[in-house]
């Protein structure tokens, strides 16, 4: 085996070095112990880019009541059937698609049938003050109260399916947010909800859980 003197190893390894240095630069790649600039986005020219500078919460909201229409590019928007195998356009965990939607309006409380594209009447009564302790929303137009129906998540620790039930339920809220901010609409997420209430105000079963609510309506006008 050659032997390599201290001068040819120092020679050697600032080669290595320099070269290294070298492919850095050229692959534009860095490494843990240098920052990276990020560039600002442009948001004109990039749709979805636009839509999120524009999302924000709004607690103020106009009497006027939605129109079936905007309640129907609504909640197809937000948990909506968008192929033919009856996926849906947001992801549950293993597509066990256990969330339920519930539009409470001064019409009373229907449910969301993605597959019928239908409000299926639940009560001819308003609850929407039940669907939160604020104020506001028995102002909004409608409120959008979820619902995990557990018995289609299988056999999992409660923790596990507590943890799902509240990510598949964050993914919806986000494209409502998205969809009001296309439309203009006011929209704001909730957890401030008397559950044990709302839920018996709602018939539900005990397999039924709820997680988050969800205001929606025109914004209110100034004056």
């Amino acid at each position: 085996m050659k032997t390599v003197s201290r001068r040819e190893f120092l020679m050697t390894s600032t080669a290595a070095g320099l070269m290294l240095s070298a492919g850095r630069a050229l692959s534009g790649v860095a490494y843990a112990n240098e920052p990276i600039q990020l560039a600002k986005p442009q948001t004109t020219d990039n749709m979805l880019l636009n839509l999120l500078e524009k999302r924000s919460s709004s607690r103020e909201f106009s009497p006027e009541p939605l129109p079936v229409q905007v309640l129907s590019r609504l909640l197809w928007a937000a948990f909506g059937i968008n192929r033919p195998d009856g996926k849906r356009t947001a992801p549950s965990a293993r597509n066990r698609q256990e969330m339920d939607i519930y539009v409470a309006t001064a019409n009373g409380l229907y449910l969301y049938d993605p597959k019928q594209s239908m409000l299926k009447p639940i009560l001819d009564q308003d609850i929407r003050a039940l669907a939160g302790t604020q104020s506001y929303v028995k102002e909004a137009a409608a409120n959008l109260i979820y619902v995990a129906d557990t018995t289609k998540m299988g056999e999992m620790p409660q923790e596990q399916r507590l943890l799902l039930m509240g990510a598949d339920t964050g993914v919806i809220v986000e494209n409502v947010y998205l969809f009001c901010a296309a439309e203009g609409l006011a929209v704001v997420v909730r957890a401030m909800i008397d559950k044990p209430a709302l839920a018996k105000a709602m018939k539900l079963r005990p397999d039924q859980f709820i997680t988050l609510s969800q205001s929606v309506g025109h914004p209110k006008k100034a004056g």
